[in-house]
């Protein structure tokens, strides 16, 4: 209910939803007669939310402990992603590349790297050394039949 995107899939969730299908609603209205339509769009709340779903949920960024998780959720489509982060005087480039669906048999997987040195646990610790490090996310996606 949250995501704006599948209340705009036809014509006529559009004409019920009456509202921006880029903006997250601080309601959708259950009753009669404005069941299916959405309110309270554009107030600071839904930003925050459209920025955690996003950022957090889809891409899979989120800070943890002074570290940061990488664990992106993306569309089988998706050929990847990149995201300049900045901690303090510090700046992480991140490329995430996500291998096309079926390509891979087995188990999926996210390999993470840091300046070329491979992150165990999915995570990078965060420094303020004021330099710029390059973080490579490998997502291998098994295909169907071997997930």
């Amino acid at each position: 209910m949250i995501n704006p995107a599948n209340h705009a899939r036809t014509a006529e969730e559009v004409a019920t939803y009456k509202v921006e299908p880029y903006v997250v609603a601080a309601d959708v209205y259950a009753r009669a007669p404005h069941t299916g339509r959405g309110g309270w769009t554009w107030y600071t709340g839904s930003a925050g939310w459209m920025y955690r779903l996003i950022v957090e949920s889809l891409l899979g960024v989120t800070l943890e402990n002074g570290r940061l998780r990488l664990a992106p959720c993306l569309p089988g489509e998706w050929t990847g992603f990149t995201v300049r982060y900045r901690y303090r005087g510090t700046t992480y480039e991140i490329a995430a590349q996500q291998s096309p669906p079926g390509a891979v048999t087995g188990i999926p997987s996210v390999a993470v790297t840091l300046d070329g040195v491979a992150q165990s646990d999915g995570s990078i610790p965060l420094v303020d050394d004021g330099r710029v490090h390059r973080v490579q996310v490998d997502m291998r996606i098994a295909s169907r039949s071997a997930a």
